[in-house]
């Protein structure tokens, strides 16, 4: 019972973590190019990881892990930053935040097709409802950003689900904030080499509100959340813990509302829940 309400307390630290992922981003991408926001922000939490693996003297994961390790890093430390921070150029963090009622969707899915699991019809049923709902949100209040930043969150859904899900599988062998950290090594030399290159020619232009969203999605979204997220589902079960991850588009609504004072319109808060009751729904037949 203790390692249950644990894996709950973790999970939920997790989520609060990285919902404030993409009001932070937004911030941040008002100042800095979104291409080195994604570098600096990996090359910073692989610095950070590379130090924690060596500190407790992690042993280094299987040759056969690296393909799995470098689907996560694909997922999670290099396509859902970058193709959210370009998004976020072209709509605000509030509407933004409606598609991540379709992430614990996505992860499930990519659980099914990655499992070899075979779920019921309900579940394509309520799958296809989700996305329907998402895709005529977008449709229906068009006016308030582009299509392409509409398209360009959805393929971050679709990566990040994946990512998601790998961590998820190889968490239960190499450990939670193993799995993150082994990922943001992997792509180390690559996004380093990157944020030296991209790097602004000018300071002066960077406002302080842009150097802490640079500051909260390399320390907080990119390594720290992924230490409780991880630790909470290896805990109390990825089944259960992963349901609260259906708590982070109203946190994160609350954080775009407070924090960068942007409209939370009642089409977003009615899109949002409606898509998670589909989650919860094609959640129950996904076995």
């Amino acid at each position: 019972m203790d390692k249950l309400v644990s894996g709950w307390g973790n999970g939920l630290l997790g989520v609060l973590i990285f919902s404030g992922s993409l009001p932070a981003t937004r911030v941040a991408v008002a100042d800095f190019d979104p291409v080195f926001l994604t570098a600096a922000r990996a090359a910073v939490a692989g610095l950070l990881a590379a130090m924690l693996l060596l500190a407790f003297r992690q042993k280094r994961p299987r040759r056969g892990d690296l393909g799995a390790l470098g689907l996560v890093a694909l997922g999670v430390v290099v396509g859902f930053p970058l193709l959210t921070a370009i998004a976020l150029q072209h709509m605000t963090s509030a509407r933004s935040i409606v598609f991540i009622g379709l992430l614990p969707l996505a992860t499930a899915m990519f659980g099914v097709l990655r499992g070899g699991e075979r779920p019921r019809l309900a579940f394509w049923l309520f799958s296809a409802m989700g996305s329907a709902l998402v895709v005529g949100f977008a449709f229906s209040v068009g006016a308030d950003a582009t299509t392409s930043g509409d398209l360009l969150m959805l393929a971050a859904i679709l990566v990040c689900g994946l990512g998601y899900a790998e961590g998820a599988k190889l968490s239960r062998r190499l450990g939670g904030w193993q799995v993150i950290s082994w990922a943001l090594v992997l792509s180390l030399p690559v996004m380093l080499v990157l944020a030296c290159s991209l790097m602004p020619a000018s300071w002066q232009g960077i406002g302080g509100p842009a150097w802490l969203g640079l500051v909260y999605v390399s320390l907080f979204s990119m390594l720290i959340g992924f230490v409780f997220w991880y630790r909470g589902l290896a805990q109390g079960g990825i089944a259960s813990v992963g349901q609260l991850q259906l708590l982070q588009p109203f946190f994160g609504l609350a954080l775009a509302a407070t924090l960068l004072h942007e409209t939370v319109s009642l089409s977003m808060l009615v899109t949002t829940v409606a898509v998670i009751l589909c989650v919860l729904a094609a959640r129950r037949f996904a076995n």
